[in-house]
């Protein structure tokens, strides 16, 4: 059984037993996140799409790790006026491995 979510603005495609890598949210590591933003759940066979939620399906995951992603470089340049700027971001993120998935 798979479903796809939707968290940080994203849409994730996930199944039972997944380490899956989203935008951060605020909770401790080890602790239980329920994702009630539903939108496909279902197997091949049995399939329920949403319009745009599936009323009653839920995801619980569990939060493995508060991590950062790689760092990514931006670098502004203007020519001939000895104008050069360089900075990196590092995006927040929060590791979770799904553990059940409820259909309506």
């Amino acid at each position: 059984m798979f479903a796809v979510i939707k968290t940080g603005g994203k849409q994730y495609k996930v199944a039972k037993n997944d380490v899956i890598l989203v935008e951060k949210l605020e909770a401790e590591a080890g602790a239980d996140v329920t994702f009630s933003e539903i939108l496909m759940v279902g197997e091949d066979s049995n399939l329920k799409v949403g319009a745009p939620l599936v009323k009653g399906a839920s995801v619980v995951a569990k939060v493995l790790d508060q991590a950062q992603a790689d760092k990514v470089l931006i670098f502004k340049k203007n020519r001939r006026h000895n104008y050069r700027r360089k900075r990196g971001h590092r995006q927040l993120q929060t590791v979770l491995r799904i553990t059940d998935i409820k259909a309506a």
